[in-house]
């Protein structure tokens, strides 16, 4: 059985644009940030407010890296 170790969920401080939100969530998935920007950025386009309210939700349940 193999056990797979991941990072804690923290928003990055070295892949940041807005928030450190998409980085740390691709760090934690380990997959490029630029899916979950995407992600974010699609859910704007109809009207802002799911894209909007979920970034921002993230943005205070998630802690910020400590590094």
């Amino acid at each position: 059985m193999t056990t797979i170790t991941r990072n804690p969920l923290r928003r990055s401080r070295q892949n940041c644009v807005v928030a450190g939100l998409c980085g740390g969530l691709a760090e934690f998935f380990g997959i490029n940030a630029f899916w979950f920007r995407l992600a974010f950025i699609t859910a704007l386009i109809p009207g802002g407010i799911p894209g909007f309210l979920t970034y921002s939700l993230f943005w205070l349940i998630i802690p910020k890296a400590n590094d």
